[in-house]
Parts: C-alpha cells; structure tokens; sequence
C-alpha cells in the first residue's frame, strides 16, 4: 500500500504497479523508461505542457500535428491517473465482477450451469496489469516523441511567468499548459494518516483478495469498486458521510444503485462520523461516533475513496505569477490563469474532473492559447455527461433539477421505467429509468437522467439532443431499433407528446374531424 501523502512525483516510476511482473515492466517501459535522454531544449517553444496525462497528452499532440514547437513534460508515468490508476484498470475490475455475478445468477435466472465456489481473484488482477499495458503504447513516451514532441521526465518548475526549469534544462515559451491532474484527498480523519490505507492510487496493486474491505466514501469511486470487490466475495462495507450514496446524483438513481450493492451483500452506513481510524499488524478499526453496536467496523484492508485534490505543489506557480487555491488553478472561461501566457486544464483546475472533460478542455485550449481564441471556445459551453460505472450504471447530463430551479428555470420531468422496456426485461436488467428534464412548456431538453445497465453508452444520445438544441420532439421523430433499451428515449418523447394533449387540442381534433365528415 502508499501512504497517501507520498505525492506521485515522490515515487520511483514503479513503485506504484506493483506486483512488478512482466506486465508492469512493460508498462514502465512504455510511459516512464528509464535512462530516458532528454532533448536539447529548442530556443523557444510555442508550447510547454506541464503534465501528460489526458489532457496534457491531447493538447500537445493537438499543437504538435498543427506544426507548433512542442514540449511536453512529466514527473511520474504517462497517462495519467486515466491509464495507470483510474479508468482503464477500473474498468477491467468492474468488466470482472460483472462476469462473477453473471455466472453466479445463470442458473437461476436464465437455466444456466450451477456455479459454485471461488473464482481466481489474481487472475483477475493479471488480466487488468495485462490490458493496461497493451494498451499503453497510446500514451507512451516514444509515441509523442514521434509526433514530434520534445519529451522531457522531471519535476517541472516555473521560474519566471514565460520560463519552465527541468532538471539542467529551461525551457523559454511563448505559451504553457497546465495539465498536472489532482490525487486522491486525504480526510481529516484522526489516526488515518498513521495507517497503509489505500486509494485509488494502490488498490489496483492488490493480489489477493481482501476478506473484509472498509470504504471510505459513497461517491462515484467508493461505489464502484465496493460492489466489484462484494462481487469477488469481499465482505464490504461502506462508510459515508451523506444520507444517501452518490449525493450528486438523482435520489431515486442512488436509491437503485444502494439496493442493488445490498443485495450484493454491501453494508451500507449512512451519515457516519468516523472519530478515528486504527490499524494493529493486518487489521483497521474504523471508529464511529458513539457506543452502541456497530460503533466499531473491522477490516483487512481499508479504501478511502472521499474525492481528489489538485496537484499544484512545486510548480513554482508565484514564480509564474499564476493565481492557485487549494481547489486548483484559478482560470477563466477560455481556461486562461492570471498570467496570460499560461492556461490550466483537467483536474488540476476543472471542478468536473473527468477524462472526457480534460480532453474537451485539451481540445478548447490549444486554439485559445495558440491562435488568439479563434476556432476555440469558452469552457462554460461544454454539454458534459458522467457516470457512475455501477451496475446498474447511472448516467446524468445536463442540469439537474435543482439547478434548473436555481437558475430560476421552472422544469417539467418525464420519466419512463426501465421495467416497461423489452429489452430490458429481457436481458434481465430491469431496473431503472429514464428521466427528462424540459423546459416548463416546451420540448427543450434540460437535462436527463438514466438508470439502466449500459447506461454510459446510452446517454451520448441525450448529449447529443442538448449540445445541439434538438428537442424531445425531434427524438420522438427518430426511428429506434426494437427491441434495444435505447427506446426509452422514444417512449419519454410519447409521454410528453401524450401529455401535451390537452384538452383544447383534444377540441380542436373533434372539430376538424367533424369538419372532414
């Protein structure tokens, strides 16, 4: 495990990918390779990236395939928290898990073959190490050097507001991109920081499974990954400080997902107050305020998963005259900081620290930075969808209805259940919705919720129906194919055109039809 405050840049490349097989290595190799001989720095660069993980990977390929000069550089591993410790190795745990469970209920549900005892959990640990080091080559090191990229593995330091210091070399800029992500926070919480708790950052080093797993935290992350490690066999248990999980997202959508991880045997503790954390040879304590039963939870391992916090330590930021909070850098709507030749983006300054938004941002920045704003855009514009990778999976975009009412926007809602969908009560999937949010009085999509199995693959229809104006009307219009639960978005359409016939149109149909005999 990593103590948490052992920043990524403290790490040697590898001791992060642990167990260190054939795998990891070729995973070092390819984003963090030793003896890596640095550039002669250009005499001045038209862009210098600070960070290559999404975000400073697109936009330094972006200005290097325009033909700008480009430097590009990183402290730890290329691609970022996405490849090494977020996305991709999620992914494969959660793709697992899902094949446990699927194998476990065939019998059942669908006369399959009877499963019985435990799978291999280091298999599936190998299969994760495997595929992500497949799947590196993308983001490696030698790729963007052969973009043309001046690649350069260090600690990056500002040390004027137009000059970058790595290691021997500096590196004069016309422009800078700060692209240093964020790592998971470490709660205030008494006795943590004397503990080999993991985050994010470890848990996919796990070899073997844990018997009981405490997480800490109900969001996004703490979900996931509780349910898949319930799935392998975990006893698992959440602890969380809201009244409900996932507090971002739709009530009725978390109250599906909380059903769904307790009948996968996840222990959930709602509005807890951890008052320590204790941890003696291979066992933590979590410590919960008062003295009753429960008051005392006991794990072999222990996964805090309480949200992220931006890495702008060491920077040299004052030296760059670059405005920062604890909650990243300060930019504007064309993702520019205060010192005007330096832009920020991704999770070291977006509060919607997602991939998909840092290569957005990547995409906005370099013409904003490199060619005066033309052909770029403002970051507020940005239709942004988000899931929660559970299962079933929860999928938002847009405004919620809480923030339609604070911008004083009166919302209508359609909601169509998954259970009135073929295809799902076919698959077995059932349980869920589709709600849409419109404009009170018209068919103006606001924003849309959906709860259902491939939800993440589901809900770019309603990003696309919101980034380009089309309403539910137009929706309603479009032939979908039967029997897919992509229907739901037709049959939200039907629900608002049924709803739209009032009576008055209701008079005016009589009239004409009386009219035509």
């Amino acid at each position: 495990m990593l103590p948490h405050d052992s920043a990524p840049g403290d790490w040697p490349s590898d001791i992060a990918l642990r167990p260190f097989d054939a795998a990891n290595a070729q995973l070092v190799r390819t984003v963090a390779p030793k003896g890596w001989l640095p550039p002669v720095p250009k005499d001045r660069y038209h862009l210098v990236v600070v960070g290559a993980g999404t975000a400073g990977l697109v936009s330094a390929a972006i200005a290097a395939g325009l033909g700008a000069r480009v430097a590009l550089v990183e402290r730890h591993l290329f691609g970022g928290d996405c490849l090494n410790f977020g996305c991709v190795p999620s992914k494969a745990v959660i793709r697992a898990a899902r094949a446990w469970h699927d194998a476990r209920r065939a019998a059942a549900e669908f006369g399959g073959p009877q499963v019985s005892g435990d799978g291999d959990f280091g298999a599936v640990m190998a299969r994760l190490r495997q595929l992500r080091a497949a799947i590196s080559h993308v983001d490696g090191v030698e790729r963007f050097r052969s973009l043309g990229i001046d690649v350069f593995l260090g600690e990056a330091t500002f040390t004027s507001p137009e000059t970058i210091q790595v290691g021997a070399a500096t590196l004069r800029f016309r422009r800078a991109i700060i692209a240093t992500g964020a790592r998971a926070a470490r709660p205030p919480i008494p006795g943590l920081s004397d503990t080999p708790y993991d985050t994010n950052e470890s848990i996919f080093s796990v070899t073997e499974r844990p018997g009981r797993l405490v997480v800490v935290g109900g969001g996004p992350i703490g979900v996931e990954l509780a349910q898949s490690f319930a799935r392998f066999g975990s006893q698992v248990t959440i602890v969380h400080t809201h009244a409900h999980l996932l507090p971002r997202e739709d009530r009725d959508a978390a109250a599906i997902v909380a059903a769904s991880l307790a009948a996968d045997g996840v222990q959930l503790v709602n509005e807890a107050r951890i008052e320590r954390i204790t941890h003696n040879g291979s066992q933590f304590t979590v410590h919960l305020a008062g003295n009753g039963e429960g008051s005392r939870i006991e794990a072999d391992r222990l996964l805090v998963a309480t949200g992220r916090t931006p890495n702008v330590e060491g920077l040299g930021l004052e030296a760059a005259q670059v405005q920062y909070t604890p909650q990243g850098v300060t930019v504007n709507d064309q993702l520019r900081t205060t010192n005007r030749r330096v832009y920020a983006i991704g999770d070291v300054s977006s509060k919607l620290q997602f991939t998909h938004v840092a290569d957005a941002q990547a995409r906005l920045v370099v013409a904003n930075a490199l060619f005066f704003g033309m052909g770029g855009g403002r970051a507020s514009t940005l239709v942004v969808p988000r899931v929660t990778y559970t299962d079933p999976e929860v999928a938002h975009v847009g405004m919620t209805v809480d923030e339609a009412a604070a911008a004083g926007q009166a919302v209508e809602t359609i909601r169509v259940n998954l259970d009135d969908n073929d295809r799902a009560r076919l698959d077995g999937d059932a349980h869920g919705f589709l709600k849409v949010h419109l404009a009170a009085g018209s068919d103006r999509i606001l924003g849309a919720t959906l709860v259902a199995s491939h939800a993440g693959e589901m809900i770019g229809e309603m990003t696309v129906a919101i980034t380009h104006r089309l309403g539910l009307g137009a929706i309603g219009k479009t032939i979908h194919a039967y029997p897919t639960q992509a229907e739901l978005f037709r049959r939200a359409a039907d629900a608002w055109r049924k709803q739209s016939f009032t009576p008055r149109v209701g008079r005016l149909f009589a009239w004409w039809f009386r009219l035509v005999g």
